[in-house]
């Protein structure tokens, strides 16, 4: 990114001020050479955010930030309903409430040594992962609908998992506003089967050790130490949410001008918060974020039971459960006043800081678990929700690393298989379906995980805790 058309304000926050049609600023949090390495459609697409109406002061990029459709992954914008704000497709993306949840094991790296191999072949077989894969678990129309209204208080009432996870997931595992009704038979159809399901691209199940205690105080309050074996689930809404995405960027596109809402790029489409179009897609978006929160708890059940064949004596409690590809209302201050806002992250966590309501009472002193995902064979970590963060970003941080190539370079460049073993040499297992889809998800082809997260750390978003390291990917 030519950094010649941003004014730098510290060492990690540039801004783009208001020129065209932009009614904000734009901010990028980034370092230098991270930003430098951007490509100019970050720039492009987090101007055009700028522009749509009802925005409150700025739109942002987080230090993963690169190109996405419409919206750059990576971007955040609150909008004011009061003041002819949006909802965007767009900005939520298609893979609705892609999120992250960290289990605690209670185990020692040394323990998963002997039965790694085991483990990784268990957990493989029986969880599904790749394009189109199916779960064992088939809904009736009835069903899909009672799930899509409760979301992960519809899977522990089946019996995956326990109240205790939902004390600890977002939203207590259930979203509320969500309509069913909002969602096409189409998107159904896709989900019946896929219920306890990877999915493809970067999703995934890994066991990690921590690696790194970087803060020691917060690694205590979250029960983590040096050296405990934990495990990462990483997916989303599946075909459901990308049905959704699809079908109302589509009819937004469709109806912009009936609206008078002049888009700066089509793939920005999207529909005034108060319109009958808005509150429908905000519906079956809220239900997506359903689908995601279930099918994120069925698969820590399976996962436990897998680990309760090789470690009886493992409880894999929840540390927390997040999502990155969502639209919420939230209070902020604005002007020295609360207001509801219309908070879009794509590709962006949310990262409430010490003291907020929404957090769980054991973890609301501390700050929001922010659970940052690797690739692979590179670190993953868990930062900490900041009080300045609040004011920075709505109280948003990163969510990953962030593509540095495409999947089409990453294929030309390493073959899936080279990538496995090299990997295995280094004591990572990586069980996948696809060749082709672990060369599309090489480590190389994403950016510097630490530099992403120490940006996020310089800049206030969020606080470091915990460095986490692969043992074992089950890989989409």
């Amino acid at each position: 990114m030519d950094t010649s058309k941003l004014i730098r304000q510290s060492n990690t926050r540039w801004e783009v001020v208001p020129q065209g049609a932009m009614r904000v600023p734009a901010i990028i949090f980034a370092s230098e050479p991270l930003i430098r390495a951007m490509d100019e459609k970050v720039f492009e697409q987090i101007c055009n955010v700028a522009m749509l109406p009802g925005i409150v002061n700025a739109a942002y990029a987080m230090p993963d930030a690169h190109w996405g459709y419409g919206f750059p992954i990576g971007g955040v914008a609150a909008f004011d309903p009061d003041c002819g704000g949006v909802v965007s497709a767009g900005g939520v993306g298609f893979d609705i409430s892609c999120g992250v949840r960290l289990l605690r094991t209670g185990l020692k790296d040394s323990d998963l040594e002997s039965q790694k191999t085991a483990l990784a072949d268990a957990l493989f077989d029986a969880i599904p992962a790749g394009v189109g894969s199916h779960g064992a678990l088939r809904l009736s129309a009835a069903e899909t609908d009672q799930m899509l209204s409760k979301g992960a208080q519809w899977a522990v009432a089946r019996g995956y998992g326990t109240a205790d996870d939902l004390q600890f997931t977002e939203e207590s595992g259930c979203m509320a506003g969500a309509d069913p009704q909002r969602v096409s038979e189409a998107a159904k159809r896709r989900q019946r089967d896929e219920m306890g399901t990877l999915g493809s691209g970067n999703h995934y199940l890994e066991v990690q050790r921590v690696s790194d205690v970087i803060d020691a105080g917060l690694a205590q309050a979250f029960g983590l130490q040096s050296g405990d074996i934990v495990v990462s689930i990483h997916c989303g809404s599946r075909g459901l949410g990308h049905q959704i995405g699809t079908e109302f960027l589509r009819e937004m596109a469709l109806v912009a001008q009936q609206h008078k809402i002049s888009l700066p790029d089509r793939e920005l489409a999207c529909a005034p918060i108060h319109s009958d179009l808005g509150q429908r897609y905000l519906g079956a978006m809220r239900a997506a974020i359903n689908c995601a929160l279930a099918n994120r708890q069925i698969l820590t059940q399976t996962t436990r039971d897998i680990f309760a064949r090789f470690f009886p004596s493992a409880r894999l409690s929840l540390l927390y459960d997040v999502s990155h590809n969502t639209c919420k209302v939230e209070e902020h201050e604005i002007d020295g006043r609360l207001k509801k806002l219309f908070v879009h992250r794509k590709g962006a966590t949310r990262a409430f800081g010490p003291g907020h309501p929404s957090l769980p009472a054991p973890l609301r002193p501390y700050g929001q678990p922010v659970l940052i995902g690797g690739s692979m064979g590179t670190a993953s970590y868990v930062l900490a929700g900041t009080e300045q963060g609040m004011s920075l970003s709505f109280g948003s941080a990163c969510h990953g690393a962030g593509r540095s190539m495409s999947r089409h370079e990453a294929l030309r460049r390493w073959d899936g298989r080279q990538v496995v073993q090299q990997l295995e040499a280094r004591g990572i297992l990586v069980r996948s379906p696809s060749r082709r889809g672990v060369a599309e998800e090489a480590p190389d082809a994403y950016k510097d995980i630490t530099e992403v997260v120490d940006a996020a750390h310089a800049a206030g978003l969020a606080r470091k805790v915990v460095r986490l390291e692969p043992r074992i990917c089950i890989k989409g």
